[in-house]
């Protein structure tokens, strides 16, 4: 297990333990994280997983994918360091991350 802090916009934060192997979205859907609506399921196919990854843990976390990168093209406020928490498997290298959720999901 890995622990991941989720830190909604308004500043809540909920620190979680997730299995390895899962992703950071599947985390969040089964914990009951408010601010993650995963609409497709994990499929890449919308952006309502959409998080900030902690600009020093972006390097730490597997490259996006040009799917992915097109993918957040719809995403509601993408910055540079955001990705599609469907897209972030968990591991032991992750314990300890941080990602912060945008105002809303589109």
């Amino acid at each position: 297990m890995t622990k991941i802090t989720y830190i909604q916009h308004n500043g809540k934060s909920h620190t979680i333990n997730v299995d390895n192997g899962l992703t950071v979205m599947e985390g969040a859907v089964q914990n009951d994280i408010p601010g993650i609506d995963a609409d497709c399921g994990g499929s890449m196919a919308c952006a309502t997983c959409h998080v900030y990854v902690k600009e020093d843990w972006f390097n730490k976390v597997p490259s996006k994918t040009e799917g992915e990168d097109d993918m957040l093209d719809q995403a509601y406020e993408p910055k540079s360091n955001s990705r599609l928490s469907c897209q972030i498997v968990v591991s032991d290298e992750l314990e300890g991350l941080i990602v912060n959720l945008p105002e809303k999901q589109v």
